[in-house]
This record gives C-alpha cells, sequence and structure tokens, in this order.
C-alpha cells in the first residue's frame, strides 16, 4: 500500500517550506496565487488529504456531534437524525449516534462515549427515569452545548427543542369534541414523562373546560405491544369505546394492528385520532387523522440551535414547534 501524501513530501517536491504549504492549502493572504494553484495541482495528484486528529488535537474541536436517542428503530428518532445529519455535513460535521434504550445506566454511558469522543455538542432525548442530572450540569460547566429534544428535562438551564405539546393535544381534544363523540379510550406514553404529563394534562382540561359530558378512559402503554392488548380488552367493555386517542405513532401501530383484527368499520363503528410524525397514518385505510408532530422539522430546528452555540455562548432557549391538524378519513 503507498503510504499517504503528506504536507512534507508535497515541499520537497516543490522545494518549498512545510510552512508555505500549509499556508497555500488554506488560501492565505501571503502566498502568491502562482504557488497556491502549484501546491493545490500536486495535493490534488497526490492525493493529499488533511490530517483530521491532528486538525482536532491543535483546535480543540472534533467536528462531530453525539446524538443519544432511545432507540434508532424509531421513524420519529430516524427522521430527527436525518435533518440534523443533512445539515451538519453541510456545516462540515459528522455524527455520532447512540442508543440508550430507555435505560438510564445506558444513557450515562453513552453519554460518556460522547465525552471520550471530545464531541462538539450533544442532541438528547433522555430517558424516563434519567439519571444524568450531574453528568449535564458538568458538561455544562465545561462549555460542552447539550440540546434536549423530544423528551427533555424540566431544567430551564439547557437549550430544548420541543414539539407544542400542549397545543398538539388540545387540537386533538377540540376535533375529537367536534366529531361528538362520547365514550373515548385515550391512550398516554410513560407517566414519568413531562412530555406524556403535558399532553395528558392539555387533552383531559379540554374536556373538562368544555363540558361535553363525555366519558374519556385513560390508559398509559410504553409500547405498541402494550396498546394493542389494552385496545383488546377496551373493545370487550359495555359499552364500546366509539373512539380511540393515540398519543404516538408507537401507540398507534398497536391499536391499528388490533382494530384490523376485530372487524369493526373505521370510522363507522369506532373512529381513530393519532398525533404522529405523518408516515404511519398513511398507511392504513382509511388514513387516519392526526396531529402533526413533524420530527424532521424538529431536527432542523434542534441542529440551527447548535450552530448558534458553536458560534459563541448564548442564553438556553426553549424552542417549540407549532402543530397541525391532518384530515384523514378516521373521524
Amino acid at each position: 500500500m503507498a503510504q499517504p501524501a503528506t504536507l512534507k513530501k508535497i515541499s520537497i517536491q516543490l522545494n518549498l517550506s512545510i510552512s508555505t504549504i500549509s499556508r497555500a492549502l488554506k488560501n492565505h493572504p501571503d502566498i502568491s496565487e502562482n504557488t497556491k494553484r502549484k501546491v493545490r495541482e500536486l495535493a490534488a495528484l497526490m492525493e493529499y488529504e488533511p490530517n483530521a486528529y491532528a486538525i482536532n488535537l491543535r483546535t480543540n474541536k472534533s467536528k462531530v456531534f453525539g446524538i443519544v436517542v432511545p432507540t434508532i428503530s424509531n421513524l420519529f428518532y430516524d427522521s430527527f437524525i436525518a435533518a440534523v445529519e443533512e445539515d451538519a455535513r453541510k456545516n462540515g460535521y459528522s455524527l455520532l449516534i447512540l442508543q440508550s434504550e430507555d435505560d438510564p445506566l445506558q444513557e450515562i454511558e453513552s453519554l460518556k462515549i460522547c465525552k471520550q469522543s471530545r464531541v462538539d455538542g450533544i442532541f438528547i432525548s433522555v430517558s424516563p427515569d434519567s439519571r444524568a442530572g450531574e453528568i449535564f450540569l458538568k458538561y455544562k460547566e465545561a462549555g460542552l452545548p447539550v440540546i434536549f429534544f423530544d423528551k427533555t428535562t424540566d431544567s430551564v438551564l439547557f437549550d430544548s427543542v420541543c414539539i407544542a405539546d400542549e397545543e398538539a393535544a388540545t387540537i386533538a381534544a377540540n376535533t375529537i369534541i367536534k366529531y361528538k363523540k362520547k365514550n373515548i379510550f385515550a391512550l398516554f406514553g410513560n407517566p414519568n414523562l413531562s412530555i406524556t404529563k403535558k399532553r395528558m394534562a392539555a387533552f383531559l382540561n379540554v374536556f373538562k373546560k368544555n363540558n361535553s359530558g363525555a366519558k374519556i378512559t385513560t390508559q398509559f402503554c410504553t409500547n405498541s405491544d402494550e396498546a394493542k392488548e389494552v385496545v383488546e380488552k377496551a373493545l370487550k367493555m359495555t359499552p364500546r369505546p366509539d373512539h380511540i386517542f393515540c398519543m404516538s405513532d408507537e401507540l398507534l401501530i398497536g391499536v391499528m394492528k388490533c382494530l384490523n383484527k376485530s372487524g369493526l368499520t373505521i370510522p363507522k363503528d369506532i373512529s381513530v385520532l393519532a398525533m404522529s410524525n405523518g408516515m404511519i397514518p398513511g398507511l392504513f385505510n382509511p388514513e387516519v387523522t392526526y396531529i402533526e408532530t413533524n420530527a424532521y422539522q424538529l431536527g432542523k430546528l434542534a441542529m440551527k440551535r447548535m450552530l448558534e452555540n458553536m458560534e459563541g455562548q448564548t442564553a438556553p432557549r426553549a424552542i417549540i414547534l407549532p402543530s397541525r391538524l391532518v384530515e384523514g378519513g378516521s373521524l
């Protein structure tokens, strides 16, 4: 295998100092255009590539961002990562992607890997029982930007980028009331997460203020299998629910698996409304009406905020992405 080209080898070929070669490649104004051209041509011919590791040591920058998500095999996080990666690449950064699997100990290990890898910043959707509060504070004191997204902490000391959870849940509740549903089975996620608390409180508050007379049964589920099981039991209730609300795509998948096997017709026998990233509702017939929670746009906002941090220390901000109703045929 041929030895990689170096600044020294280029300098020998052109009979110039290493410092001159280096400055020419950096387009330094003190170097003539003729010299720059010769250096660039030879560097290209020799397939010279800068030593990224050496540059990182010199500048104390890795040009890498860490992303810690509960799981990669989730369309919401997949869309978020895609958006962040696009803009990171455009700005000369790459990503280190890690999964916490909603395990607080694995989350801590993932954060340690980010630190050991000298990342320039971290995006994280925290686990339900996160124990990393002290680690986040240490990173902040060390000047390492941490941006929480989707599932966040209640701390105002850090940047957060979230869906408008209360707004989305309010739109959902008002839509259900509009269709005059009276026996509602509402599925929410992990009760320990702030995202669940916000969505559930806003959802129930609308019905309380409206005084619609609707009966609402709530159930917590952490995955699609649990959602499928609780809906199977709910369909045996008397009277049977006339509407099912799902707080996330994960829960919607379990609900639809159950309804597709139940023999019930949507929306004639039972209607469905979900909060969704947008792809899952279109996989069913009829398409499910949903409140949009756009992970791709969330990723764009998160990356924009991270780049602002790269330019200089700024006061922490809570950035909220608005939601909207997308009509399908399930109501």
